[in-house]
């Protein structure tokens, strides 16, 4: 696990998203960019700083298990096991979105997709100022940025706040796996 950032970075980044402002931060598996979910108005100023098309539905980072069923509506017994088996970590679930997914966040097919990180910052930014709607930090067709020295400066130019680190802060680089569970059975989309 990566160490965490001085409080004062973290705060700084918390405080911009709580003004519905995105942030760049590390994550467990590549440089994210993320609004706050109860903040924002919705995920726009994410498709429009990495030229994402509006029609890719953005997941979100959690910061706990229960958050699982506090945002996912008739979840199947099999993604509780998946979730307590793989977060937190590199495991993206997609499932019914409950009533307290705001409308702007809920893809056209009703669902939303979530993932609790093994990493210090998007944990705490969570805790700090609930779920972020986070899409990796590459504009979009590029390759997504594994440490802070590979974030786009035009993307970071469109933050509020960018925690970058000092390069002690790489990640993976491997986008998490993706998992619809949505029907009977568990179905791999990545």
């Amino acid at each position: 696990m990566s160490p965490v950032p001085p409080s004062a970075a973290l705060d700084g980044a918390a405080k911009a998203l709580a003004r519905g402002e995105a942030v760049i931060f590390p994550t467990d598996t590549v440089y994210g960019i993320g609004v706050a979910v109860g903040a924002a108005p919705g995920p726009e100023a994410l498709y429009a700083a990495k030229g994402r098309p509006a029609s890719k539905p953005i997941p979100w980072l959690v910061a706990s298990l229960g958050d699982l069923d506090r945002y996912g509506r008739d979840v199947p017994p099999y993604a509780r096991q998946l979730a307590r088996e793989g977060w937190p970590g590199a495991l993206t679930l997609v499932v019914h979105a409950s009533e307290a997914v705001p409308a702007a966040f809920c893809s056209a097919a009703g669902t939303v997709a979530l993932r609790m990180p093994d990493h210090p910052v998007p944990l705490a930014l969570a805790k700090a100022v609930g779920p972020l709607a986070t899409t990796s930090a590459n504009r979009s067709g590029q390759p997504p940025a594994r440490c802070g020295a590979e974030v786009d400066p035009q993307l970071a130019a469109a933050c509020g706040w960018v925690l970058a680190g000092d390069g002690s802060w790489p990640c993976a680089g491997v986008p998490s796996s993706i998992v619809d569970c949505t029907g009977p059975h568990p179905r791999p989309l990545r």
